[in-house]
C-alpha cells in the first residue's frame, strides 16, 4: 500500500489554518498515487489544546472542519486526529481520537485507551479512555490505528484496562498505524526508535509513526515520523524540525525480516545538534505564532547571553534581535569587548547604555533608609533590575519581546534577580545545564569562530560586584549539573544521592537552594524544555515545602 505521513506543524485553535495545511497535504498525497495520508495525534486542533477543549464552541468547530477536509477526501483516505464528543454519556465528555475519513465522509472513529497524566502532559483531564477496539480497513488492508501512548505501553502510562494492541492483535492486523504529539526531549528520537522496533517485533508487524512538528510554546515538536519493517529496522524516517510529506510503498519485503539491533539510550548523554536544532525552532514558532518579529536582550559578554543571540539571530534573521550592552562601574573591559565583537560577528544591531549614572542616583535615593549598611546582595540586585527596566521600555517602545538568558543550572538554585535578570516573555535556556551551555558554544562555532572565545573559557561572572566570580557561591558546574540531573531528572532523594557518593554537605546545600527557590521560578517565563524534566508545568512542586 502506497501511504503518505504527513508531518505538519500546526497552530492551536487556527482551525482554518489548519486544515488548509491538512487539505494541502491530501491532494499532493493524491496526486503522488497515495492510497492513504496520515496526520497526527490533535493535528486538526494542534497540540495540546489545554482548556480550549472545554468550550462547547470549540468543538463544533472541530466537527465542522472535520466536515470540510472530509468532503477533499475522494480517492484517498486520511487519518485526522482531533477531539470528538463521548456520546456514551459516562466519563469525560470528550475522546482523544483518530478520525478516518474517506469518501467524502467520515468512516469510523478510533479513541486513544492509554491518557497520559505525567510530566507536560494532563489528557486525563479531559478525556475518557476508549473501552473497546476495533481495526480500520483501508483499501482492503486491516489496520489497527493506534494514537501516540497507546504504541508505548512504559513505567509512567497507566494501563486504565488493557494495551490496547494486545487486543487489536488478536483481530489479526496487516500494519500498525500511530498517530503522535510526542514532543521533544534529547533522548526522545532514540527513545521512539526503541519503542517502534518492539512494537514491530512484539505484533512481527511493520510500523507507520507519524508525529507532528512545530513549537508550541514551552513544548517543541522535533517530527521524526519513520515506517519501519516487522523486524523494526527503520525503512524510511522524515526530517526532524522541518515539515514534510513522504510517500511510503509496504510491500511484502517488509514483513519476517531479521530484527533490528536494540537501540542504546544514555539518559545522560546529550545530543547537542538536536538540542540546537529544537531551541532554534521554539524560538522561531514562538515569535512567529505570536505575531512578533523582534528580540532585545542583554548582552553581558558571557556565555549565557552569547549562545542566546546566536540562537535567536539564527531563528530570526540578525537584524531582528537587538543586543544591548548595560555596563557598571563593575563590567570588565574584556566583557564589553566581547559583547561587541559577537554583535559584529552575527550582524546584529546593538547599542550600549551605561547604567552606572542610575545606579548611583538609586543608591543616593535609598541611602536614608539603608544609612551605613554595607554593600551586598540588595545593591547587586539593584543594578539588575536597573537592566530589566531598560530592556523592557525597549521592548515596549519597539514592540520587541525580551528574551530572558538564565540557564537551566541558575534557575535551579535562585541564582538570579526576580525582576531583574530573570525578566522576558521567553526563556531559551532555561532548560539547558551550564555545562551545556558551553556544549551548544563550541556547536555553534563548529565552522568557525562566532562567538568569541574568550566568552568561552573565562570564569562564569554576574561582574555586579568588584572581582565576582560565580564559583564564590555556587559549586563548580561540572559538580552541581551533575547533582541537579540527579535530583530534577531522575527524582533522587538526598540518601539516594549521598548512596551515589555526593558529599553530604553540597547535598543538602544544594537541595536547600532548588527547593527554596520554587517561588522564584513560578514567576519565570515560558522555558523552552529540551530535556525530559524542565521547570514550568512538567515539574509541579509545592513553593512551601521541607522536604530535602
Amino acid at each position: 500500500m502506497k501511504i503518505a505521513l504527513a508531518q505538519l506543524n500546526y497552530l492551536i485553535g487556527d482551525f482554518t489554518g489548519n486544515s488548509q495545511k491538512i487539505i494541502g497535504a491530501i491532494a499532493s498525497a493524491r496526486k503522488s498515487g497515495a492510497e492513504l495520508v496520515v496526520f497526527a495525534e490533535m493535528a486538526l486542533t494542534g497540540y495540546p489544546a489545554g482548556d480550549y477543549l472545554e468550550f462547547d464552541d470549540f468543538i463544533n468547530q472541530t466537527e465542522n472542519h472535520i466536515q470540510l477536509i472530509a468532503a477533499e477526501c475522494c480517492g484517498i483516505t486520511a487519518i485526522v486526529g482531533g477531539p470528538s464528543r463521548n456520546l456514551t454519556g459516562k466519563g469525560k465528555p470528550l475522546f482523544n481520537s483518530a478520525w478516518v475519513l474517506a469518501e467524502g465522509k467520515v468512516q469510523q472513529l478510533v479513541h486513544k485507551s492509554l491518557l497520559p497524566n505525567y510530566d507536560v502532559f494532563d489528557e486525563y483531564r479531559y478525556f475518557e479512555p476508549a473501552t473497546g477496539y476495533s481495526l480500520s480497513q483501508i483499501n482492503g488492508t486491516l489496520m489497527a490505528v493506534t494514537i501516540c501512548e497507546d504504541i508505548w505501553n512504559t513505567g509512567e502510562i497507566p494501563l486504565y484496562q488493557r494495551f490496547p494492541l494486545d487486543e487489536a492483535i488478536t483481530l489479526k492486523p496487516e500494519l500498525i498505524i500511530n498517530i503522535a504529539a510526542s514532543p521533544f526531549h534529547y533522548n526522545q528520537a532514540l527513545n521512539r526508535r526503541q519503542v517502534m522496533r518492539d512494537n514491530a517485533l512484539k505484533y512481527k508487524l511493520p510500523v507507520v509513526y507519524v508525529n507532528q512538528v512545530g513549537a508550541q510554546t514551552e513544548l517543541i515538536f522535533d517530527g521524526g515520523s519513520l515506517a519501519c519493517d516487522s523486524g523494526g529496522n527503520v525503512r524510511t524516517i522524515l526530517p526532524f524540525f522541518a515539515e514534510n510529506l513522504q510517500i511510503i510503498e509496504t510491500e511484502k519485503s517488509w514483513y519476517n525480516v531479521l530484527p533490528a539491533a536494540e537501540v542504546l539510550i544514555d539518559e545522560t548523554e546529550v545530543d547537542i545538534a538536536l538540542m540546537h536544532d529544537a531551541l532554534v525552532l521554539g524560538i522561531r514558532d514562538y515569535f512567529g505564532k505570536m505575531g512578533f518579529s523582534k528580540a532585545v536582550l542583554g548582552l553581558s559578554g558571557g556565555i549565557d547571553s552569547a549562545v542566546t543571540l546566536a540562537l535567536s539571530a539564527e531563528a530570526l534573521g540578525p537584524e531582528n534581535v537587538h543586543g544591548i550592552l548595560l555596563p557598571s562601574e563593575f563590567s570588565s573591559d574584556h566583557s564589553i569587548a566581547d559583547a561587541k565583537g559577537l554583535a559584529l560577528s552575527l550582524g546584529c544591531p546593538h547599542e550600549i547604555i551605561q547604567i552606572a549614572d542610575v545606579f548611583q542616583t538609586l543608591t543616593d535615593t535609598m541611602q536614608p533608609f539603608f544609612k551605613e549598611l554595607p554593600f551586598g546582595l540588595t545593591e547587586e540586585n539593584m543594578q539588575a533590575r536597573i537592566r530589566a527596566v531598560i530592556l523592557m521600555a525597549l521592548a515596549n517602545k519597539f514592540g520587541y519581546i525580551l528574551l530572558n538568558t538564565s540557564n537551566k543550572s541558575e534557575a535551579a538554585v535562585g541564582y538570579g534577580t526576580l525582576y531583574g535578570d530573570m525578566c522576558g516573555g521567553l526563556s531559551v535556556l532555561g532548560d539547558v545545564y551550564k555545562t551545556d551551555v558551553y556544549q551548544l558554544a563550541h556547536y555553534i562555532n563548529r565552522e568557525k569562530e562566532i562567538i568569541p572565545l574568550n566568552s568561552i573559557v573565562k570564569p562564569p561572572s554576574a561582574e555586579l560586584r568588584p572581582g565576582q566570580k560565580d564559583s564564590d557561591s555556587l559549586p563548580e558546574y561540572e559538580v552541581l549539573d551533575k547533582l541537579l540531573f540527579q535530583y530534577i531528572e531522575k527524582r533522587k532523594g538526598r540518601m539516594e544521592l549521598e548512596k551515589m557518593g555526593f558529599e553530604p554537605q553540597l547535598v543538602a546545600r544544594v537541595l536547600k537552594m532548588v527547593n527554596s527557590n520554587e517561588w522564584k521560578r513560578k514567576q519565570s517565563p515560558p522555558i523552552l524544555r529540551v530535556s525530559p524534566k524542565a521547570f514550568g508545568g512538567g515539574r509541579r512542586m509545592p513553593i512551601v515545602g521541607k522536604y530535602l
